[in-house]
């Protein structure tokens, strides 16, 4: 049976369907067969799952697993090893869940003590947790399982395969992990700190696969903040090995690893991104990712062609990654992307890829180089960069959705050509859906993007906006849990709240409702810049002609006011006094009766007092207010 199904697909498939697996799993499981026997039959079962994922189902459903890691506490090293590698082969296909390795606490346990046993042993565990380790959870359990402590003397074996077996193990239980991050950082292997160890594993004389997950080891180091980013094994070893992989002369994966690491170790630091930048000619040589495959008319083999298109695909989404990292925070450097070949054609292209991965991380790009003033101004408006962007708003996953509307945002700005368009393309009734998204990035991005709307909005628009949304809805995010959207919400109503005849236009149809909203967020338990917002709110509101009648007659607001005056914040304070400065103006229609009336409350008292202050804005103000006062 081995020699009949080694490396031929057929026959494996054959077998499974003979009933030859549960034949073989009753035989390995049986006591009374001899040691090689089981040991074969781990073996020819471990060839039939290196066919097709359907041998491997079919291996799945016969409860394989359980059948393997029984055979783990055999004695004998030969039938370890051989379900050992079974194991392997069917924890590395996608077709298995991981969690199957995690439903019993003590098979961890037990993989970690059979490490020691010989370097096939270390090869397959190391193998098998790296493929098995997907995000927090598994991260904690072979951490608190001393994956560490056992497996970082690997590094150091003598055989390749463990040391880098030990390699991919590291870096998969450092990604976004702080915790096991400044672990590694003081672990030693024969005197020498993990970080050296990995350093020199950088070195070009390393097998590249090595080098690259080194540098990926120190990224996810770096990234989780074990590791300075000034720190020279990132500065001048991380980095530049990084860039080294993206040049022409790597293969196609290695120019897709290297970009996409390099891509999240520069992510968020603008030092590291300008240094990248101008590292052989980076901007330039991810041009060049575009530009595969070089004649698809040219492959007659349809299996090769879609192969060739799956690389294509991940070349694109590498490089749209990487130009959204380098130019996320300097304008030189998104000024030299955009005047690279094609750039902007390129992205505009990317946006309608059939690959939603390709797709998201155009949407990244644009997102980035939309942060300048310049280019908004510029390349934006000259390739209509609006029109695909909001198609891509059109019924996109909420990954896309959530980056594109963050894009959205900025093109609304008031200084941006693109404002115009997109109001008349229907973006208000998509914005105001947004802010009733569950996803709270969505809801943010939403109101975000209808504040900036509705900044230095003619007042029809204003109405659209306030129509769109409804009252309900409007009080739905004042009363939101999270900050970031009442922020934007109150950004969004002052915003609305501007301008006189606006003002008193809006306060005509909504006043009742925004004042009633004002008190709920004055009177509740919110933070200093919430109320800050309110309260600007309400001097917009006093600066109304008519308007300013709703705080007049509300005596609930004006003793809200008459309190913030004399708040131990300054801030507050200051924000209290531009609505009693709206209110007491000597140069409008009723100004003495409001004077009069504010007076009896207590309130010249309290002006005189800040006259005194030792903040020079209070002081400024309450002088200014009091001579309106004298006048």
């Amino acid at each position: 049976m081995k020699n009949a199904v080694i490396g031929n697909n057929k026959q494996k498939a054959n077998l499974i369907v003979l009933g030859a697996v549960p034949r073989l799993l009753y035989l390995l499981q049986q006591e009374t067969s001899s040691t090689e026997l089981r040991t074969e039959c781990a073996v020819v079962l471990g060839s039939l799952a290196m066919g097709t994922e359907n041998n491997v189902k079919s291996l799945l459903d016969c409860h394989i697993i359980p059948a393997l890691l029984q055979g783990l506490l055999s004695p004998d090293l030969k039938f370890i090893e051989a379900c050992l590698r079974c194991l392997r082969t069917i924890f590395i296909s996608p077709v298995t869940p991981e969690d199957l390795l995690y439903t019993d606490a003590t098979v961890i346990s037990h993989l970690m003590a059979l490490l020691s046993r010989s370097r096939y042993t270390q090869e397959y565990i190391c193998q098998i947790f790296s493929h098995c380790c997907k995000g927090p959870d598994h991260q904690t359990i072979l951490f608190n399982h001393g994956a560490v402590q056992n497996i970082a003397h690997l590094l150091v074996s003598t055989s390749y395969k463990v040391r880098m077996q030990a390699l991919k193990c590291f870096s998969v239980l450092a990604f976004e992990n702080p915790q096991v991050s400044m672990t590694l950082v003081n672990v030693s292997v024969d005197g020498e700190l993990l970080p050296q160890i990995f350093v020199k594993m950088l070195q070009r004389d390393k097998p590249i696969e090595m080098q690259l997950t080194s540098a990926k080891c120190l990224t996810s180091m770096c990234r989780a903040g074990a590791i300075r980013t000034d720190d020279p094994c990132i500065v001048l070893k991380t980095l530049p090995c990084l860039v080294r992989m993206c040049s022409k002369d790597r293969l196609l994966e290695e120019r897709v690893e290297g970009a996409e690491t390099l891509a999240y170790l520069i992510e968020t630091d603008v030092e590291l991104q300008r240094m990248a930048s101008i590292s052989d000619h980076l901007i330039v040589m991810l041009a060049d990712y575009f530009k595969y495959p070089s004649s698809v008319s040219a492959i007659a083999d349809i299996k090769r062609l879609d192969h060739d298109l799956k690389h294509a695909h991940e070349l694109r989404q590498a490089a749209f990654k990487l130009y959204a990292s380098l130019g996320a925070n300097d304008e030189d450097i998104r000024k030299k992307i955009i005047e690279t070949e094609n750039m902007m054609d390129r992205i505009v292209n990317g946006l309608s890829e059939s690959s939603i991965k390709v797709r998201l991380a155009a949407v990244r790009c644009l997102h980035s180089l939309s942060r300048s003033v310049q280019q908004l101004r510029t390349s934006f408006q000259d390739h209509a960069v609006w029109k695909p962007l909001m198609k891509v708003l059109q019924n996109a996953p909420n990954e896309i959705l959530v980056v594109a509307s963050s894009t959205l945002c900025n093109l609304l700005l008031e200084f941006s050509p693109s404002k115009e368009p997109i109001l008349e393309s229907g973006a208000i009734e998509l914005l105001c859906s947004l802010t009733q998204s569950e996803n709270l990035a969505l809801r943010v991005n939403g109101i975000w993007a209808l504040m900036n709307m509705a900044f230095q909005a003619e007042q029809k628009i204003k109405s659209d906006i306030l129509r769109g949304l409804s009252t309900e809805q409007l009080f739905q995010l004042l009363s939101d849990s999270d900050v970031n959207v009442l922020m934007k919400t109150l950004g969004l109503l002052r915003n609305l709240l501007s301008t006189r005849p606006h003002i008193d236009h809006i306060m005509s149809t909504h006043g009742k409702q925004i004042m009633q909203a004002v008190t709920l967020i004055l009177e509740g338990e919110h933070n200093i810049e919430v109320k800050e917002q309110t309260l600007c709110i309400l001097a917009n509101i006093a600066d109304g002609t008519t308007a300013k009648e709703l705080i007049m007659t509300n005596d609930d607001i004006l003793q809200k006011i008459k309190y913030y005056m004399s708040h131990s914040n300054a801030k507050l304070q200051l924000a209290a006094m531009f609505c009693i400065s709206n209110l007491i103006w000597n140069e409008e229609e009723g100004s003495q009766e409001r004077q009069d009336k504010l007076r009896d409350m207590g309130v010249v008292d309290i002006l005189h007092k800040l006259s005194q202050s030792s903040d020079p804005n209070l002081c400024d103000k309450a002088k200014t207010a009091l001579q309106q006062y004298l006048a």
